[in-house]
């Protein structure tokens, strides 16, 4: 679309007294309401097939019955219009439709500014500051409640009938229930697809972590269309490994290595930390399971008396820490901590820093699920020596991968 001509510009810039950008923003309003009502005016036109006072081309017996005011929020702020009326009652005005009284898309930014983690205040300043118009926190939560429809069919569109690398993991936040303020959990899964890409998979909000829980989102991903996944990426949950095991039997099940060495921070003195996970590093680092081993007998012997526990429960858990060593590095690198889905909390919580306690786990649900999309967004890029690894998955997962290519 081109420009005005520059003479234009400057007879309207002359005739409109325009000194600053302020004129100009008045200006602008009052044009687009005149160009509006007359937008109004030729619709009508066109609808009855005849010019005001043309009365020798009328070919209807409809006719033109006068105007009502409306009152409508654009761009430019409120404007006042008058909305032309026929006779007959026919008239649907396509610029401002019946019943339509924001044409500003103020909606969508609403929306936008909500995803971001503004609170209701901050959007009201901000919409009042550009266009005007009074968003109360009333307002603001009719307008994303529309959302609620877009979080339905995203948490129930169909999903890839495959995915190598799968992560688990609970984030958690104060909700409003009853009267009553609760610790509520929303469940996360996030994808990796087998060209490489991270996709979340769905949300889900429950009351505090279980593996009941999960076994249930687990089935809803198989309802959904997930046939495999290789390998589960998970926290230290008890109950979650027979979770997965009930819902996908041959995928393979790596707990977090990072997971496991914080819960044994537990038993660690604060002045013994450091030492402690800098010995641990040899364990998790080392070429495979049985240098690996070697490596926590040492520190067993060093370290097994003075934090038994701390210890203690790295042998108990090997079966589902070890995994990894079987893979080459690229393949490790993925599997090995939770780290991902761990990236996505901290983002999610940047959103939702501004609100200590929602007002309802239908409220958290919102929020959410507009954060994700925006994060989504930005994961443009697939995971680094992809083709590598999908050539090493395929030998190491022979046959499960081919049908789904």
């Amino acid at each position: 679309m081109s420009t005005l001509p520059k003479e234009v510009l400057r007879e309207m810039i002359s005739e409109g007294g325009l000194k600053t950008a302020d004129d100009l923003y008045g200006y602008l309003k009052d044009m687009f309401k005149d160009a509006l009502q007359e937008m109004l005016e030729a619709e009508l036109e066109m609808e009855l097939g005849y010019s005001k006072g043309d009365r020798a081309n009328k070919d209807t017996d409809n006719r033109r019955n006068g105007h009502s005011e409306k009152s409508i929020k654009t761009k430019y702020g409120q404007i006042d219009i008058q909305v032309p009326r026929d006779r007959n009652g026919e008239f649907e005005p396509v610029v401002v439709p019946k019943n339509k009284r924001d044409i500003s898309g103020i909606e969508e930014k609403v929306i936008s500014l909500y995803a971001r983690g503004m609170s209701t205040r901050d959007i009201n300043e901000q919409i009042e500051d550009i266009y005007g118009i009074n968003v109360s926190a009333d307002m603001v939560s009719k307008i994303t409640d529309k959302v609620i429809t877009r979080v339905k069919e995203w948490q129930n569109r169909p999903l890839n009938s495959i995915y190598p690398f799968v992560f688990l993991d609970a984030v958690h936040f104060k909700v409003r229930d009853n009267g009553h303020v609760k610790s509520m959990a929303a469940y996360v899964v996030l994808g990796v697809t087998i060209e490489g890409f991270r996709d979340i998979l769905g949300i889900w909000i429950g009351e505090s972590e279980s593996s009941k829980f999960w076994l249930g989102v687990l089935n809803e991903l198989k309802n959904r269309g997930v046939q495999d996944v290789l390998i589960f990426s998970v926290d230290g949950l008890t109950g979650l490994k027979e979770a997965i095991q009930a819902a996908f039997p041959k995928s393979e099940i790596q707990r977090c290595i990072i997971h496991q060495l914080r819960n044994s921070f537990k038993y660690v003195n604060y002045k013994d930390r450091k030492e402690f996970a800098k010995d641990f590093k040899g364990v998790y680092t080392a070429a495979s399971e049985d240098s690996g081993y070697e490596e926590l007998e040492g520190i067993k012997e060093k370290w097994g008396k003075k934090y038994p526990f701390a210890t203690r429960s790295w042998e108990m858990n090997w079966d589902v820490l070890s995994p990894f060593f079987k893979y080459p590095e690229d393949i490790r690198r993925i599997m090995y901590t939770t780290n991902p889905i761990e990236s996505l909390h901290r983002q999610l919580r940047k959103v939702t820093k501004t609100k200590a306690i929602f007002p309802s786990g239908e409220a958290l649900e919102k929020i959410l699920y507009l954060a994700s999309q925006n994060i989504i967004k930005k994961w443009s890029r697939r995971y680094n020596n992809w083709d590598i690894v999908m050539g090493q998955l395929m030998i190491f997962f022979e046959g499960r991968i081919e049908p789904y290519i």
